[in-house]
């Protein structure tokens, strides 16, 4: 179990560093967007390629952040039902849902999304739309994607059965007692207070 704690460990920060990157795609695609508008309002141009970029970016930001969604317990779940049960319980739902739903899952669309990028890498695969992008980068997405969340997957099924033996604390077990709306708008409310004091 030593060993398989250090593996989870090493997901971990692989999806950790992941999600780091994605948060600057985020970014990326929001200032492509404002500046596509703002060419096509202000110059009367605009590049179906610059729309597509932001596709992408749209893509990316989803399937490559899943993993790391996950690593924070952040995936819709069903808290209500499951908050009244014992920590042992809950852990065990979740083992029982990772390996019975997510793994055959992640696996089917790494599987189904290694196929598309295949074929379109092949056959040169471009947009139908004038001035568009080739299309194996994005289908590339799809197993990378699901791939990091099978990894995950794989990480919080070894913290879940490491906790069911007494070896770690209870992964489920947030790090804050606010949801992430409430973090939001506690961190909105501090940028605000520093605004204001300058």
């Amino acid at each position: 179990m030593k060993a398989l704690l250090g593996m989870s460990r090493l997901i971990d920060a692989l999806n950790e560093r992941v999600g780091r990157i994605v948060l600057w795609m985020v970014l990326a695609s929001v200032l492509i967007s404002a500046g596509n508008a703002v060419v096509r309002k202000v110059f009367g141009i605009s590049s179906n390629a610059w729309l597509e970029i932001q596709w992408y970016l749209y893509a990316a930001v989803f399937l490559l952040a899943a993993g790391y969604t996950l690593k924070y317990n952040e995936h819709v779940r069903i808290d209500v039902i499951t908050a009244r049960f014992s920590p042992r319980t809950r852990n065990w739902i979740d083992v029982f849902g990772l390996v019975v739903f997510l793994m055959p899952w992640v696996a089917l669309m790494a599987l189904l999304g290694w196929s598309f990028f295949l074929q379109a890498f092949v056959s040169g695969e471009v947009s139908s739309n004038f001035g568009g992008l080739i299309r194996w980068p994005v289908y590339a997405l799809i197993p990378l994607g699901f791939g990091l969340l099978g990894l995950q997957g794989l990480s919080e099924l070894i913290k879940r059965l490491a906790f069911l033996r007494g070896l770690v604390p209870d992964p489920l077990v947030r790090r804050s007692d606010k949801s992430s709306e409430e973090e939001l708008a506690e961190f909105l409310r501090q940028e605000r207070e520093k605004g204001g004091a300058k």
